[in-house]
């Protein structure tokens, strides 16, 4: 479980997005991100043994910084009001899909598994795998332990084309899921989840059923 003081960190930084502020509450910083990292290596550790692909991943290879870029962002907030950690196959800047968790307190966090926004190669390979091997996906997502985790691929406005792209038949069966330009499933946590006893426990749970589907993109860009 993470500790209490990480999420009031979180929350509180909300509240004071600006450099004197932060600096003035280092060491708080410095404490929530270890308690973070702690966390994180031991999803890896845990995980690792059914997923063989993560099994030697360090948390710092995985993690996210705080800072924000905001060079070209209208935002110009100096510092990200989460914590979160991309664990796949060469961490966090890989092109694989992989498993992520976002502490983020006021009904934010999150964990998900499979692969956002990929380049157009990767983009092209999943999609010919999905339409290929439609039945292999569909077998994936309608598992009982997929459905009651995510219920299905996240499918918002920001990861969906309105048309069937491009080289694939409008009434084609995967036509849903040919115009996803992400392919994640998402379980949302609520606050009081975050220093449950049971986090642990439910977000191993999500990345055991969301495997399967994290390693069916992987085998379309392996390909």
């Amino acid at each position: 479980m993470l500790q209490n003081n990480t999420v009031k960190f979180l929350k509180d930084l909300k509240k004071n997005n600006n450099k004197p502020w932060f600096d003035a509450n280092r060491m708080r910083y410095d404490e929530a991100r270890k308690d973070f990292e702690i966390f994180i290596q031991l999803l890896i550790d845990k995980h690792g043994k059914k997923d063989k692909s993560i099994a030697e991943l360090k948390a710092k290879e995985c993690m996210f910084r705080i800072n924000r870029d905001i060079r070209f962002a209208k935002d110009k907030t100096p510092y990200k009001i989460n914590m979160s950690a991309s664990i796949g196959r060469g961490g966090k800047k890989s092109l694989f899909a992989s498993y992520y968790f976002q502490l983020e307190p006021s009904g934010e966090s999150l964990i998900c598994g499979g692969l956002w926004a990929p380049m157009p190669p990767e983009l092209k390979k999943v999609r010919q795998e999905i339409d290929y091997n439609f039945d292999d996906l569909q077998k994936i997502i309608s598992n009982k332990k997929f459905k009651t985790v995510f219920k299905d691929l996240y499918k918002g406005e920001d990861a969906t084309l309105i048309k069937v792209p491009q080289g694939f038949e409008k009434d084609n069966p995967a036509a849903d899921y040919l115009k996803l330009k992400s392919f994640i499933a998402i379980k949302p946590l609520k606050d009081i989840d975050l220093t449950s006893k049971d986090l642990e426990k439910n977000i191993l749970e999500a990345m055991e059923a969301a495997q399967p589907f994290v390693e069916f993109i992987n085998r379309s860009i392996e390909d």
